[in-house]
């Protein structure tokens, strides 16, 4: 790092340090906006989120907009551009997932609180606390330094835990404004405690929903029962058919772009300080499962799979009703390796489920969305950059992991614009994403903060 920007970061050190306790308050008014993108009802809590975000953007002197879109609003901000250095593009969002079951909360998903050394809150980890790092060690460069080392842009949109759908509109009808050298994303987890990570590859995603119709009435299982195929009954037999005893996804040409894990990557997974045992552990486990012939990381990170993700038909309410159900249902999705094309895994979905569809049966499929998986090579200097920042603020050196999970946008953005992309996950497996109890433990927050201050730093070095 050149000794100019040395001096200049230490100022920003302190104005982090001595401004913590005002970061942490200002992060739980944003966690207490209820900004659930998947129900219609939460539009305008929608709304006041992304007001939220704007009004912090501007405040530190960013030019800042919102753009309307067909959905929830896109937010836009930018810095001036600093000469011979990058532009840097931040990317993150603003919507949560629900928070059912709420019973299962410990405090309210929407009344932030601290406890245990963590914030726990709907969206405090995924993704409004992990994009606020961003946001705090921009400020404290401008506050401090009255400039950046790098021209910052920022996206943040409120439909990433829906499929992103007004954001790929909007990047492939306008992408001028978002050009960049970089892309960073805050949205994932570190390798364990204490230990920071770099994910190099994300999964995509197939996501459906299968509606099986029988009868045009529920009817008597006892007088009916022997006669008519019960959807409920079809259904089980389809989703059990999708997958073999060793974890082999059976539609056809499923496997056909998948590139074998190489014999360097498999070395790399293996070296990781990973605990199988205290894994299931923390789960309440006492065996795992999944594709033959794969290590547990492998599997999780690297290898395709499918999972049913909600089941109805039938009678669910108390004690028992013999029924017959006239419709049964199932939402399920696949997550994909590279390579691997989304619309091929549909046209292959299709022709295995009308092989398996009985007769009496109508059969409807709906395609939720679908994005492809992403690589970033470790060799890259941006890559470099963000090791040597991430270094600095936690103090070790992060290893190079991979996430089973997917973000939609990054894979529209390497078609877009083919630029590197920073995957920079500040949190950890167990802050219970998607589930209740949702954290994200202080220490990572702040830490997270020093690295992005140290990360603008570095990219400045890149010409």
């Amino acid at each position: 790092m050149q000794q100019d920007w040395q001096s200049e970061l230490q100022q920003v050190l302190r104005y982090l340090e001595s401004h913590e306790v005002d970061f942490v308050d200002r992060w739980a008014q944003w966690l207490r906006i209820p900004s659930i993108s998947s129900d219609p009802a939460y539009r305008a809590d929608l709304e006041r989120a992304a007001d939220w975000v704007l009004g912090q953007l501007q405040q530190m002197g960013l030019s800042a907009q919102k753009i309307p879109t067909a959905g929830p609003p896109l937010v836009y901000a930018e810095s001036p551009a600093v000469p011979e250095a990058p532009t840097v593009l931040v990317y993150g969002h603003y919507d949560v997932q629900p928070a059912e079951p709420w019973e299962a909360w410990q405090s309210p998903p929407f009344e932030p609180t601290v406890r245990d050394g963590a914030m726990y809150a709907r969206g405090a980890t995924d993704d409004k606390g992990q994009l606020l790092t961003h946001l705090w060690s921009t400020e404290a460069w401008l506050r401090e330094v009255g400039r950046l080392p790098v021209r910052l842009k920022f996206l943040i949109e409120g439909e990433e835990e829906v499929g992103s759908e007004h954001l790929e509109q909007f990047l492939y009808h306008r992408p001028e404004p978002l050009a960049c050298d970089c892309l960073v994303i805050s949205d994932g987890t570190q390798f364990g405690p204490d230990q920071p990570a770099i994910c190099y590859g994300l999964r995509g995603i197939a996501y459906y929903e299968l509606r099986l119709r029988g009868p045009k009435r529920d009817l008597h299982s006892g007088s009916f029962g022997g006669t008519v195929t019960n959807p409920a009954n079809a259904l089980a037999r389809i989703l059990a058919s999708l997958v073999d005893d060793r974890g082999r996804i059976q539609i056809p040409g499923f496997y056909e772009q998948v590139e074998p894990l190489s014999p360097q990557e498999r070395q790399r997974l293996a070296q990781l300080p990973f605990d199988e045992q205290r894994f299931l552990a923390e789960l309440g486990l006492c065996s795992t499962s999944g594709e033959e012939g794969y290590t547990l990381l492998e599997r999780r990170w690297a290898r395709p799979t499918f999972d049913i993700h909600g089941l109805w038909g039938g009678y669910q309410g108390e004690g028992t009703k013999t029924v017959l159900p006239a419709e049964a249902g199932a939402k399920f999705s696949f997550r994909l390796v590279p390579h691997q094309d989304p619309a091929k895994i549909t046209q292959g979905l299709r022709q295995r489920l009308q092989e398996l569809c009985p007769p009496g049966i109508q059969m409807e499929l709906l395609e939720t969305h679908g994005t492809p998986a992403v690589l970033v090579p470790v060799e890259s200097p941006y890559v470099q950059a963000a090791c040597r920042a991430i270094q600095q603020a936690f103090g070790r050196a992060p290893v190079f992991i991979r996430e089973g999970g997917s973000i939609p946008i990054v894979a529209a953005f390497q078609q877009a614009f083919g630029v590197p992309v920073l995957l920079l996950g500040w949190g950890q497996d167990d802050d219970n994403t998607h589930a209740p109890n949702e954290r994200f433990r202080l220490a990572d927050f702040h830490r997270g903060i020093r690295a992005s201050a140290y990360l603008w730093a570095e990219l400045a070095q890149m010409r």
